[in-house]
């Protein structure tokens, strides 16, 4: 069995070398017709094949197994195999087991064919494989020992000792057919295990590239749809912010990521129509916004509502309260634009009756500021007989308990750093006596104040939601009763005053007002401080032409003829007189407050015929001096120099005017003094 397989394993022998053979250790034999036994035919002219059996053999047979069995690396395996190119395995054991070809030794006897038994001294003989090992000696190509060499005959004892090693050997060659045997099952195991690897790695090569396709497929798909995923998905924990979680800062920013959410979602359905992800999507964006709706509202109404809490400071609210969520007014006014007018108005209509009703409480306040009255008796004409004299007699004239005409420390409202107006505390426990342009001062300053800071929140808040011009007109709205207060307190303030330095006063008051609106980029209060402005002006300009008028019906109460008796002629001196020292007191004040105004203000013009009717008087008064010349020029200098002596420390374009003016009429009549 074992020599059929090996046969079988061996698909082409090598064939035999003429004239030559495979080198046995065994003692070479005579040729002769009868021998112990015969293995193999001898051709004539052909040497026989011999060979060793050992396990070299065998191991060659393994490794034609292992060689048969092994695949190329790849996809599927396939089987190969390996020739034998060693001796013929059936000649190697025909020469161990004694099979040996006679040759023609001798040239009397032709080679022939014989067949005997085996003898006792065939199984005498001792093989010597010369240190080599079976496989060893079957690859040999050492020359065979010559053929003519005579084989001695074996004795019975050398056969039994062979017949004892052959048994040796075929046990061990029936244990290694066992192994190889099992060597056979194993490999043919590991083969069949190889396939099925193999397959296995077929498999996986093939998910794999089907894998990396739906990878590439899934990369380009998300490349695609990524950005439009990110924009419309909301988190679970977005829409448990939105509905539970208190409104703070990270709330309105959560607000405005639901405010991209669905401007990102309302562009893409109008972009791609009929989308089903995107209309299921919609509703539930949808109730998400109404949500945060919903809230806005409660929020904002608490907040009007702390508005009208008693003894609230209402910017202390805008401040925390509006302007740090000012972009959920934004957000409401986008999506539901109805409800954020309607709260609008809601605090418009709060904010009107707050700065209502916190200014009437002022208003009360400073109308309990004592006032000096200024009358009509307080005009430059109305000649006081108590002060009829001379003005010079005194280095310093009494003043009586207000002067009319002295501007004097009234001009420090207009430059004192102090911006900060008199509280309704202190304006009503305040006991000392002003003028009109102390409460005018303080009311418009606080109302500047508010107006701004009013203006600026609402600018804030509501923009860019509103625009300026309705912000504007919001403010006019929420505004408009306080500013009909101030107009009214204005009025109140300057119906009966014949105070011209007081009114003027409230002018640069107003037009400072003005300049301060300006700066703070504040427009929406210019009309108010217009409609002031065209209150003030009228004015004034009725009490200039009330002193022009009193000087006139001075000059004409004057005598035409001076007098004729001695004791009349006494009377007479020619010190200033009161009314040049009240004019040129009037003048001083009113250059004083007009440094940086133009030539085309009103008052300009009134001072000017003012200063003519004042000129007008004192020459006529000089009349009475008679032909005495040198006492009316005396008179007219002491007079014009009285004047330019008050004005000499005033400046601007007029008060150099003015200057100049009195300067000249001073010159003309140095000469008499």
């Amino acid at each position: 069995m074992w020599l059929d397989r090996l046969a079988g394993q061996s698909t082409s022998p090598a064939p035999s070398q003429p004239g030559s053979r495979a080198y046995s250790p065994a003692p070479r034999r005579t040729p002769s017709g009868v021998g112990p036994y015969i293995t193999s035919q001898q051709r004539p002219g052909i040497a026989t094949r011999s060979s060793s059996l050992s396990l070299a053999s065998t191991e060659s047979s393994a490794t034609s197994l292992l060689a048969s069995s092994r695949r190329a690396n790849g996809s599927t395996l396939k089987e190969s195999r390996t020739i034998y190119s060693g001796p013929d395995p059936v000649d190697i054991l025909n020469k161990l087991l004694g099979d040996e070809v006679k040759n023609a030794a001798s040239a009397t006897r032709p080679v022939a064919d014989s067949v005997s038994s085996i003898s006792a001294e065939d199984l005498q003989l001792d093989f010597d494989f010369g240190g080599l090992s079976v496989r060893e000696l079957a690859l040999s190509e050492e020359s065979a020992v010559d053929s003519a060499g005579v084989d001695r005959p074996q004795a019975a004892e050398e056969y039994e000792r062979d017949k004892a090693k052959f048994e040796d050997l075929h046990r061990s060659i029936r244990a290694c057919d066992e192994v190889l045997s099992s060597v056979e099952t194993n490999l043919t195991s590991f083969r069949n295990d190889l396939a099925t690897v193999s397959a296995d790695i077929e498999s996986l090569q093939a998910r794999s590239t089907a894998l990396n396709v739906r990878l590439e497929n899934r990369k380009a798909v998300e490349k695609g749809l990524g950005p439009v995923v990110e924009e419309i998905s909301v988190s679970p924990a977005i829409v448990s912010k939105i509905a539970d979680d208190h409104i703070d800062e990270s709330w309105v920013k959560v607000v405005a990521e639901v405010d991209r959410r669905a401007t990102a979602h309302k562009k893409s359905t109008s972009n791609a129509q009929g989308s089903k992800s995107l209309q299921d999507l919609g509703p539930l964006l949808e109730k998400l916004v109404l949500k945060a709706i919903e809230r806005i509202r409660d929020f904002l109404v608490a907040q009007i509502k702390a508005l009208r809490s008693p003894h609230i400071n209402a910017q202390i609210i805008q401040q925390q309260n509006f302007l740090k969520f000012k972009d959920l007014f934004s957000f409401l006014h986008k999506h539901h634009s109805t409800l954020a007018d309607e709260i609008c108005l809601a605090y418009m209509n709060t904010m009107r009756w707050y700065y209502a009703n916190q200014f009437t409480r002022y208003e009360n306040a400073l109308r309990k500021i004592k006032l000096h009255s200024l009358d009509k008796t307080d005009v430059l004409g109305n000649e006081d007989t108590s002060r009829k004299g001379t003005v010079l007699s005194s280095s310093k004239i009494a003043g009586p308990p207000h002067d009319a005409f002295n501007l004097g420390r009234r001009i420090d409202l207009l430059r004192t750093h102090n911006q900060i107006a008199l509280s309704s505390y202190l304006a009503e426990e305040d006991q000392s006596t002003h003028y009109l342009e102390v409460p005018f001062r303080n009311f418009n300053l606080a109302l500047i104040d508010n107006a701004t800071a009013e203006y600026t929140f609402l600018a804030s808040f509501f923009s860019p939601a509103l625009s300026y011009s309705t912000i504007s007109r919001h403010f006019t709205y929420i505004f408009d009763p306080t500013f009909q207060m101030g107009h009214a307190l204005t009025k109140s303030l300057i119906a009966d005053t014949y105070d011209a330095i007081g009114v003027l006063l409230a002018v640069r008051l107003n037009q400072h007002f003005q300049f301060e609106l300006q700066r703070r980029k504040v427009p929406a209060a210019d009309g108010y401080l217009n409609g002031t402005a065209m209150l003030l002006w009228p004015r004034l300009q009725f009490i200039m032409n009330a002193h022009c008028e009193s000087v006139r019906a001075l000059t004409t109460a004057l005598p035409t003829r001076p007098p004729t008796s001695k004791t009349e002629q006494g009377k007479l001196s020619a010190a200033p007189h009161v009314c040049t020292q009240r004019f040129g007191q009037l003048l001083h004040g009113i250059l004083a407050l007009t440094t940086e105004a133009g030539d085309d203000e009103p008052v300009v013009t009134s001072l000017r015929r003012l200063r003519s009717e004042m000129e007008a008087f004192l020459t006529r008064y000089s009349a009475a001096f008679g032909n005495d010349r040198r006492k009316r020029e005396r008179f007219l200098y002491n007079n014009y120099s009285l004047i330019l002596t008050i004005i000499s420390d005033t400046h601007g374009k007029l008060a150099e005017e003015e200057q100049e003016h009195f300067e000249g009429l001073k010159t003309a009549f140095q000469e008499a003094a």
